[in-house]
């Protein structure tokens, strides 16, 4: 059953939306639709939790678009009664897709968190760095790099697919292939171009803290 009414769970609403602000950078939309009943939030238990994000800062990453399902999460009800932070009890799950366009990804890789992935990039992909632009034509993600010295780009045409939970780019002409290095609590279970975004599709596991 979903419920969306209620001062409790209103109260609720407000304090996870608080909650998912505060890990990420900015955010500029976010919904948020829980899942359960009123006798189930009494008891600190939700059911889940359905989120839409758009244009979200993450760790410097820049992302157009988050759609995600949250496994059944316990909280605190009590403290967040007595107008205290939300505590989130246990790690939950969470399942969705993320998807990322070429501003974005532009923008998240001349951060120096990204940089220095982008450039290794550059170098297994392109034999050269720095990556200067990250392009998508269609379903293609086009690598652009610049040696030394040179005024014009070196490409590469590339396409996305997801292997042993981790993304994989393969390059379209020859069989030059790289592994995305990931999170371990991320699992990628697609990875593509569509709608001109890059599109990732897995779960991942969420920690909490005790002062979450």
């Amino acid at each position: 059953m979903t419920t969306s009414s209620g001062p409790v769970m209103q109260l609720l609403a407000s304090g996870l939306q608080l909650w998912v602000r505060q890990q990420c950078d900015a955010i500029e939309s976010l919904e948020i639709q829980l899942e359960g009943s009123a006798l189930g939030l009494l008891r600190g238990k939700l059911a889940g939790v359905s989120l839409m994000a758009r244009r979200v800062s993450y760790q410097q990453l820049e992302l157009e678009l988050v759609q995600l399902t949250s496994s059944p999460i316990e909280v605190n009800i009590g403290k967040l009664l007595k107008g205290q932070p939300l505590q989130l009890q246990h790690p939950f799950s969470i399942r969705g897709q993320v998807g990322f366009t070429a501003e974005g990804l532009n923008q998240s890789i001349s951060r120096p968190q990204w940089r220095g992935l982008a450039d290794h990039l550059g170098e297994m992909l392109l034999g050269i760095s720095p990556v200067v632009e990250l392009r998508i034509s269609q379903d293609k993600l086009i690598f652009a790099a610049k040696a030394a010295g040179e005024v014009g780009l070196v490409e590469l045409e590339t396409h996305l697919d997801a292997s042993d939970g981790a993304v994989v780019i393969n390059a379209i002409q020859g069989k030059l292939q790289v592994e995305l290095p990931m999170d371990p609590g991320i699992t990628i279970e697609r990875a593509n171009l569509e709608g001109g975004m890059v599109q990732l599709y897995g779960t991942a596991k969420v920690s909490v803290g005790a002062s979450s």
